[in-house]
């Protein structure tokens, strides 16, 4: 399936059914797994291991090396998960020796001109959209939603099932299951309508803006409010996630919106 127009290193590992369009690169010490297509003028470096049956648009340029000064040309990796669709333009560079690779999930869709930089670690089912630029060491959850033109701070971390308003500037965590929207970035309610799409019944979005309801809407600090949820709500795994996120910021989480800007 390799069109002679493109060039393949025979230090590369191709399932045979990949397709490969004219124009493309791929490098020594690259993966490519079962029914992924690679789209015209891609470039995969070094490192790649890319899944199953995904989809890789023109011009995005898999694996590069970071850009961090700090690198030292170490030995390491972009691992890309089964079923993702990487778009137009997209850049993921590979890992430091910080963890020695950038991961992205399975069933992943990363829209066209975004940059996933390096010891990025990306859950699965996420979105990010359009012209994202994630710095390094950035950490996204299962199924959360990068909006447009978002830049994302290095070593924040961002729950799983949250959503990101477009052109945000992401400075703090943001909690898993919350919407985040505003300048600078805030709290404005948790994503019930993504959460409904995936399952989630009315009694559980409940609780968790019960929860969320007492951590950014009733005047407490962060710690008091963390200890009047865990004595006052049953343990499930949605109350414990969320204290286990909020406990563990390093950078700490975004605040609630107050109505001035």
């Amino acid at each position: 399936m390799n069109q002679p127009l493109a060039y393949v290193h025979p230090g590369a590992k191709i399932a045979k059914n990949v397709v490969i369009e004219p124009f493309t690169t791929i490098h020594n010490n690259v993966v490519i797994g079962d029914g992924t297509w690679i789209g015209s003028n891609v470039t995969i470096m070094e490192g790649a291991r890319i899944g199953k049956n995904c989809n890789i648009f023109p011009g995005a340029v898999i694996s590069a090396v970071p850009q961090d000064l700090k690198f030292g040309g170490e030995e390491s990796l972009a691992i890309i998960g089964d079923n993702c669709t990487i778009r137009e333009c997209v850049t993921i560079n590979r890992g430091t020796i910080a963890s020695g690779q950038t991961t992205l999930g399975n069933n992943c869709l990363v829209m066209a001109t975004a940059h996933i930089a390096h010891d990025c670690h990306i859950g699965d089912n996420a979105i990010i959209v359009n012209g994202v630029a994630l710095a390094g060491h950035v950490t996204v959850g299962n199924y959360a939603i990068i909006g447009g033109l978002a830049a994302i701070h290095q070593f924040i971390s961002i729950g799983d099932h949250a959503m990101i308003s477009g052109g945000s500037l992401v400075r703090k965590d943001v909690p898993p299951y919350t919407k985040a929207a505003k300048e600078p970035l805030s709290y404005v309610g948790i994503n019930s309508v993504g959460l409904r799409r995936r399952g989630f019944t009315s009694e559980k979005i409940r609780e968790l803006q019960d929860i969320y309801r007492i951590l950014y809407q009733k005047n407490y600090n962060t710690s008091q409010a963390l200890g009047i949820i865990e004595a006052e709500f049953e343990a499930t795994p949605e109350r414990d996630e969320i204290i286990m996120f909020i406990r563990n910021s390093s950078r700490g989480i975004m605040k609630g919106y107050s109505g001035s800007y």
